[in-house]
């Protein structure tokens, strides 16, 4: 079971997330995850990003059906709407964070 917390600016507004499942043995997170936390700032503040290791959290994984690692989930509302697994690139991660927040 998971519980929903609705994510919030420093002002009350909602923000949208990002999150991020990975594995501390896998090598292509290592190379994702800085990329992902650099795009993530420039957004100041409108995108929060979540890692998650999969190890430690193997219910996570099955609710949101990670298969393969890296894997990142925009989350809207409570709900995923978008997604993609592997290494992306820093402006392939911009639009994909462009696409989150509308």
């Amino acid at each position: 079971m998971t519980t929903e917390v609705p994510l919030t600016d420093g002002e009350g507004r909602a923000v949208h997330s990002s999150a991020r499942a990975a594995g501390r043995w896998c090598g292509p997170c290592k190379i994702l995850g800085p990329r992902l936390e650099k795009v993530v700032a420039k957004q100041h503040g409108k995108v929060v990003m979540a890692k998650v290791d999969i190890d430690d959290h193997t219910d996570l994984a099955i609710e949101y059906e990670v298969s393969a690692v890296p894997t990142v989930l925009a989350i809207k509302n409570g709900d995923v709407v978008d997604k993609f697994v592997g290494i992306k690139d820093e402006d392939q991660l911009e639009a994909f964070l462009k696409k989150l927040i509308g």
